[in-house]
């Protein structure tokens, strides 16, 4: 496609200022299948000139006037998912079933969602003789992950939109087609010049352009705790609003009265879904000491069934990892784990037999863990569990708290009321008790070094508006 070599800026499709191309590489071939512009600081700066003059007109449309363009972006990327969701799998190895079931599923959930929370939002209320208004941020600058690479577009897109922002975005390099895709799709949805604008490009010069920009008002990121530092400290230089979803290193309770089978079992499934490439992934199993034989056990039968394979064929559970980069960090910190004395249950280094070709990793379980090892302290980022044994309550949600992450965590028992108490204490913006059902209005964001600033939900709308007091309003 012609626009994936292109910058969208000001409702058109440009070249970028330098003549600088980058190849997007396919995980499972490990081959470059596109090309895409790499824009610089100039690219960036026309951008934000764009969002500034359509920021002026963007601003006053009607809550009525977005609910009708949203729904006719649910139309059009229901009509393209199927082409989405075959673009994510080809950048980033997202198995085929996953990418159509949840890689792209969650998007369309989540435009019905801001449909439904901006038809409710209330913008302004009465205090006394007070009015409050809430008003867009103004220009904001998003920088997204190729982990979940349209679903976190979507997560920063839509509410920024609803509150009435325009938009300078920066997807990852590593998976960035589905960004264009989506350009086009609200093109053809109407929205007007000016008000999105993508432009690709690697960190330290688009991200970096992005957050020092003194006429960006906000930066919505989302990725390493590392590089959301960078951004902080950039962004700081201009007072602008940074809202960060950042690492997780999710702790999941499995409490002594739980249904050991189920528990351990699902548990792996949510470890090693989309190859372990999730920030919130339950990566720290606690379970009791006197069940810990019988939970490796467990652990090791269902790590048995993961099928590893081509991520174009609908029975692959895992696929290849999205980059070579990737690849040997998790190598690395697998090695770490046998250095510093895990005993491995299941996987290990190198690749899966039967795949030479491909950045592939085995599904890695690790026993006898301890919470000061670096497999237990560090987010891996691929298909890798360890689990650790605790005393009693107390010292599970100890081990689950003692962590500079706080993204997310889990808690499994068969008496809710006890699960609810427990997720009470527990440090983190996002408790899942007992494996349920994914919620896409539940507010997503963390605690401590996993980030500020919600997504989903009203809160996320909450984070690019303004709060203006017209004081003696009457």
């Amino acid at each position: 496609m012609d626009h994936f070599s292109k910058l969208f800026i000001d409702g058109e499709w440009r070249e970028p200022s330098e003549p600088n191309y980058l190849d997007v590489i396919n995980p499972s071939t490990e081959k470059p299948f596109a090309k895409i512009a790499l824009g610089a600081a100039a690219d960036v700066d026309r951008a934000v000139q764009a969002a500034r003059r359509a920021f002026e007109s963007y601003s006053q449309t009607t809550v009525p006037e977005r609910v009708a363009f949203f729904q006719r972006v649910l139309q059009i990327f229901v009509r393209r998912q199927p082409e989405m969701a075959e673009l994510v799998t080809k950048e980033m190895g997202s198995p085929i079933t996953f990418s159509l079931e949840a890689q792209t599923a969650t998007c369309v959930a989540h435009i019905e969602a801001i449909i439904e929370i901006l038809g409710m939002y209330e913008f302004q209320e009465q205090s006394g003789t007070t009015l409050i208004v809430k008003e867009p941020i103004g220009v904001v600058g998003l920088i997204t992950p190729w982990n979940w690479p349209i679903n976190q577009i979507i997560c920063k897109v839509l509410p920024a939109l609803a509150a009435g922002c325009t938009i300078v975005l920066k997807p990852s390099e590593v998976a960035p087609l589905d960004a264009t895709i989506f350009a086009e799709i609200l093109d053809e949805a109407g929205l007007a010049p000016g008000v999105f604008n993508l432009v690709n490009g690697e960190g330290p010069v688009v991200g970096e352009a992005i957050s020092s920009h003194p006429d960006i008002d906000m930066v919505s990121f989302t990725g390493s705790t590392r590089a959301g530092i960078r951004v902080a400290q950039a962004a700081a230089q201009t007072v602008k609003r940074v809202t960060q979803e950042l690492g997780g290193k999710s702790a999941n309770i499995l409490l002594e009265d739980v249904d050991l089978d189920m528990a351990v079992r699902e548990g792996v499934f949510a470890c090693f879904a989309n190859s372990g490439q999730s920030c919130d992934a339950p990566t720290r199993m606690l379970v009791h000491k006197d069940h810990y034989a019988r939970a490796m056990q467990i652990a090791k039968e269902a790590a048995a069934t993961q099928t590893v394979g081509n991520p174009n064929d609908p029975a692959t559970i895992l696929g290849p990892v999205a980059s070579e980069m990737q690849f040997s960090k998790i190598q690395g910190l697998i090695q770490k784990g046998l250095d510093e004395g895990a005993e491995l249950v299941a996987g290990g280094v190198g690749k899966p037999a039967g795949f030479d070709t491909g950045y592939y990793v085995r599904p890695t379980i690790f026993a006898n863990v301890n919470n000061s090892m670096t497999i237990a302290r560090e987010e891996i980022f691929g298909p890798v569990l360890c689990i650790l044994p605790y005393e009693n309550e107390e010292d599970a949600i100890r081990i689950a708290n003692d962590t500079a992450y706080g993204l997310a965590a889990y808690v499994q028992s068969s008496d809710l009321d006890r699960a609810r108490r427990v997720a009470r204490r527990l440090r983190a913006g996002s408790i899942f008790m007992n494996y349920p059902a994914w919620d896409a209005v539940a507010p997503f964001g963390g605690y401590k070094q996993s980030g500020n600033g919600r997504e989903a939900g009203h809160h996320a709308l909450s984070d690019f508006l303004e709060v203006k007091a017209m004081v003696g309003h009457g």
